[in-house]
């Protein structure tokens, strides 16, 4: 109680021992001590559910315009304190009414709405790698270039008149990343999860100012999106697109059908023409 024990630290000379104060404890009743745990909270409900009468309607003689009267808000504080307790104690506890219509939310329709809001990912696989960081080539294909394909693509890049200084070196790109995540908005994310491809490998050099498609992917068209101007809307930059390498490969015509427009790459990569020709 914040009172200082005083005791003697001296006995004085013939004097009688100093009587010892005993202070009785006082023993509180089982009822008055505090519960613990789950105990506890228990009692707080019943308490609670006794302590509050029912709500009482008085009788008029006049009907409300406004429906049934309704009930004191010291009621409505005590369920949701009921609520409470019950979701400590681990109990579901009831949902709340609407506000709006007073209805209770169907938790399966919730999860309707959410499972018609889901789509299916755009899905896509190329190679892709970036000649001297200067341009990005995409090939429409899921699987890795092998010799007759990296030398079919050397072959074409001297006979443009595009001289490189490091052999093109390809990585894998496949979208989705990971199988099985909710997806909302397909066309977007796929946009994004290109455009954090290129931009992650910047620190690797790639500052790409134009772009080379080999192959005809419907996806991977969404994906770049290409506007009537030939400018990619995701990537920012110009677009060209011709065959693939295996369609080169397999015949002379689409070979020919190559070389007017190859003929624009040296300038290109010269810097003898602008960004947007």
């Amino acid at each position: 109680m914040g009172l200082t024990s005083w005791e003697s630290r001296y006995q004085l000379p013939n004097a009688l021992q100093t009587s010892v104060c005993d202070w009785p404890e006082l023993e509180s009743p089982e009822s008055a001590r505090p519960r613990a745990g789950a105990e506890n909270l228990h009692a707080l409900l019943e308490d609670a559910a006794q302590a509050v009468p029912p709500p009482q309607v008085e009788p008029s003689s006049q009907p409300s315009s406004h429906g049934d009267a309704a009930p004191a808000e010291p009621a409505v504080q005590v369920g949701r304190g009921q609520r409470k307790a019950r979701a400590l104690l681990g109990d579901i506890a009831p949902e709340e009414p609407s506000e709006r219509g007073g209805e209770v939310a169907d938790p399966d329709s919730a999860l309707q709405e959410v499972a018609s809001e889901a789509s299916e990912p755009l899905r896509f696989d190329c190679q892709v790698c970036c000649l001297d960081g200067r341009w990005l080539l995409l090939m429409a294909q899921p699987q890795p270039l092998d010799a007759v394909g990296q030398r079919l693509l050397l072959n074409i890049l001297r006979a443009a008149g595009v001289q490189v200084e490091q052999s093109p070196s390809f990585e894998s790109l496949r979208w989705p990343l990971e199988e099985g995540l909710p997806v909302h908005q397909p066309r977007a994310e796929a946009r994004q999860g290109l455009k954090a491809f290129v931009a992650g490998r910047r620190r690797r050099g790639w500052e790409p100012e134009r772009l080379l498609i080999f192959g005809d992917d419907e996806a991977l068209q969404t994906v770049v999106d290409v506007d009537d101007n030939g400018h990619s809307q995701t990537l920012e930059m110009p677009v060209w697109q011709g065959p693939g390498l295996l369609e080169l490969l397999s015949g002379s015509g689409a070979k020919r059908a190559l070389w007017p427009h190859a003929v624009e790459w040296r300038r290109q990569w010269l810097g003898e023409v602008g960004q947007g020709d």
